[in-house]
C-alpha cells in the first residue's frame, strides 16, 4: 500500500529569498522579490521499518538547490522577452524598454522561459530528480510558495 511524505517548507524553514522580473506582465514585469517556501510531497511504498524517505536527506537535497538561489536575482537563460550579456563581472539584462547591469555574484542563471513559481517549481524538481532513488517512490510534488497562501505545485510519475 503506498503512503505519502509531506514536508511544509514554511514550517520547516526551507526557504530562500530571490529577486526577478517577470516581463509576460506588466505588474510582474518589475524588478521585484519574494520570499518563496519550497514544499515536498512524495507517495511511495513503505520500506520493512515503514519508512519511504528519510526526511533528513530529502530537506537536505531541498536545501541544496535552493542555497544556489538564495538572496540572488533569478534570471531566466531561455526566455524570448529577456536579453542577457555578460560584460566583465556584470550581467546586464534588458526587457521591453527596461535595462539592468548587475553584479554577476548576485545573479544566478536558470535554463528556464520565466521565473514565474510554476517554472520555479520545476527546476527544483528536475535538480531534485536527479539526486534521490527511485526504487520504492511512485510520484514526486514540488510547490513553490511566493508568499503564505500563493504558489504552484508541480508532479511527477515516476
Amino acid at each position: 500500500m503506498n503512503s505519502y511524505i509531506i514536508i511544509d517548507g514554511w514550517k520547516s524553514n526551507i526557504r530562500f529569498s530571490s529577486a526577478h522580473i517577470i516581463p509576460e506582465y506588466e505588474k510582474c514585469g518589475r524588478l521585484h522579490g519574494h520570499t518563496y517556501a519550497v514544499h515536498v510531497k512524495i507517495f511511495g511504498e513503505p520500506d520493512e521499518k515503514g519508512i519511504i524517505m528519510d526526511f533528513s536527506i530529502l530537506k537536505e537535497i531541498i536545501k541544496k538547490i535552493i542555497n544556489e538561489l538564495d538572496h540572488r536575482i533569478i534570471i531566466p537563460e531561455k526566455s524570448n522577452l529577456v536579453t542577457i550579456k555578460k560584460e566583465g563581472n556584470s550581467i546586464k539584462i534588458s526587457t521591453h524598454k527596461k535595462h539592468y547591469i548587475l553584479p554577476v555574484e548576485d545573479c544566478v542563471l536558470l535554463p528556464i522561459d520565466s521565473t514565474s513559481a510554476e517554472n520555479l517549481a520545476k527546476y527544483i524538481l528536475d535538480k531534485v530528480l536527479e539526486k534521490i532513488q527511485f526504487d520504492r517512490l511512485v510520484s514526486i510534488e514540488i510547490g513553490v510558495d511566493e508568499g503564505f497562501g500563493q504558489g504552484a505545485r508541480i508532479v511527477k510519475i515516476l
